[in-house]
């Protein structure tokens, strides 16, 4: 699934109060056609450790309003952040036909908690609300951190020290304890030469380790101690140990390469590319998987409750994403309302091994943050009205929203008759790959033009994420 399904936080932002009471707005970011600002006296800590922030988007241009058949020219919202995780939710949004002209309010039902993509204007926005307030904590816990650094380094510095000095008694070598007797030799006029000129003892292969065994930073530290001799090679240590106790595991690196389906970026580097992508690489009930050896029974039918809807559709760069409201599902008496829906080629999940032409996948999301996914197979055959309708209103440019006006859509459209279904539990199938999500995979396929599918082929010729281990997972099936 993917996890783009969202208003980008800048254009989604909503607020509690009008555009102009008494916020101090600061601009970040400023293009051709629009302007992003965010109130920074608005931003404020949660109990949870969460972060609430207000920001708005003025637009030189104003828009259609499709539920008022107003215009509107500021868009402003409240937002909650995740600094930690980089995730936002969106509050409520707010319109405003001009600066504080109110149109209409949107308070947000089911609040899908979305991640934040590096290099984007949601980006910015994150950086600016998570950025440490100055004051005397700040200075404080940064003068606390330094202590214990200091502190840390002094003992590292010890530690080092201590071992350098075992390693120089194993290879035989004059230490700093017999320099003294040698200048006190040397002022009783005895004729032995300075020890910095005298050949040292030549140690046995079993007392010094081999040279090219000695990293050169530790030479350097043997240079410091002895800067007359020649340099020592001892081992680089982190902090001392037992001989006899291995090096500590490294600790994982992780990229700022953003995902892909392809490239350095890949499916099989997603769990290297940040933490919290961790689980697409060590989760055990990822997706997509090959549905296959299903328990046939008597599964509830699914209730879908989807009417004409206007709609918006967005190029994220990964897919086509179209976000509608007012449609959802029930089953098991829980209700998942619709967030948004996208399309992979080819589809992610295969049935019995088969693989299908693209798949729309439909992202609902329940009241307790529950999510359940309801996957249409898609296979070349008789134009599709509702995709073509979506085709028609393509943004020209990346990362854009089209809001057609008076242009609705019905999802009904998408679905099959008869609608029998697979289940299993999953995660999202792109990341950060989050696992508990129910997956409702309907058996008959849906069918899409050949024109409509090369359509799709010229932007993704390939957005789908490899099929994941099924790890003993239960599948049913309707029958």
């Amino acid at each position: 699934m993917h996890p783009q399904c969202k208003f980008p936080a800048v254009l989604v932002l909503a607020a509690l109060l009008p555009a102009t009471a008494g916020a101090a707005w600061q601009v970040i970011s400023a293009e051709p056609g629009k302007r992003v600002e965010i109130d920074r006296a608005s931003i404020r800590k949660e109990a949870n450790g969460k972060t609430i922030a207000e920001g708005r988007i003025i637009l030189d241009k104003p828009i259609i309003d499709a539920k008022t058949s107003s215009s509107y020219r500021i868009v402003q919202a409240l937002n909650r952040y995740d600094c930690a995780l980089r995730t936002y939710s969106t509050l409520k949004r707010t319109y405003f036909k001009e600066e504080g002209q109110f149109l209409r309010e949107d308070e947000v039902k089911v609040q899908v908690e979305m991640p934040v993509r590096s290099g984007m204007l949601d980006d910015k926005l994150l950086r600016e609300v998570c950025r440490p307030k100055p004051g005397p904590e700040a200075a404080a816990a940064a003068s606390r951190t330094a202590d214990k650094v200091n502190e840390a380094a002094g003992e590292l510095r010890k530690a080092n020290e201590a071992l350098l000095q075992k390693d120089v008694r194993r290879a035989n070598l004059p230490t700093p304890a017999t320099e003294k007797p040698e200048r006190e030799a040397k002022a009783a006029g005895e004729t032995a030469a300075p020890a910095q000129s005298a050949p040292p003892t030549p140690p046995t292969p079993t007392a010094q380790p081999t040279p090219a065994a000695r990293p050169p930073a530790a030479a350097a530290q043997a240079r410091a101690v002895h800067p007359a001799r020649p340099a020592i090679r001892a081992p680089r240590v982190l902090a001392a140990r037992p001989d006899d106790e291995p090096p500590p595991a490294a600790a994982p690196t992780y990229t700022r390469i953003p995902w892909a389906y392809s490239g350095e970026g890949g499916p099989d580097n997603w769990g290297r590319l940040k933490p919290e992508y961790a689980t697409c690489a060590n989760g055990r009930r990822q997706s997509p998987i090959d549905i296959r050896d299903g328990f046939r029974v008597d599964l509830e039918t699914l209730q879908f409750t989807y009417r004409p809807s206007q709609f918006r559709v967005i190029d994220d760069g990964r897919t086509i994403q179209v976000q509608v409201s007012g449609n959802s599902i029930g089953l098991l008496g829980k209700t998942y309302e619709l967030v948004e829906f996208h399309f992979h080629r080819p589809s992610e999940e295969r049935v019995d091994g088969k693989s299908f032409d693209m798949v729309a996948h439909l992202v609902h999301k329940s009241a307790d943050d529950k999510l359940a996914i309801v996957a249409v197979l898609l296979e070349k055959g008789m134009e599709n009205p509702l995709i073509q309708t979506i085709w028609n209103n393509l943004p020209l440019e990346r990362n854009e929203y089209v809001t057609p006006p008076g242009i609705s859509i019905d999802l009904t459209q998408l679905l099959p008759t008869e609608r029998s279904y697979y289940t299993y539990m999953g995660s999202l199938s792109t990341p950060p790959c989050t696992e508990g999500v129910l997956w409702l995979v309907l058996k008959q396929p849906q069918q899409i033009s050949p024109e409509q599918l090369a359509i799709f082929a010229r932007l993704y010729p390939h957005n789908a994420r490899p099929i994941q281990a099924s790890s003993g997972r239960m599948i049913k099936e309707s029958r």
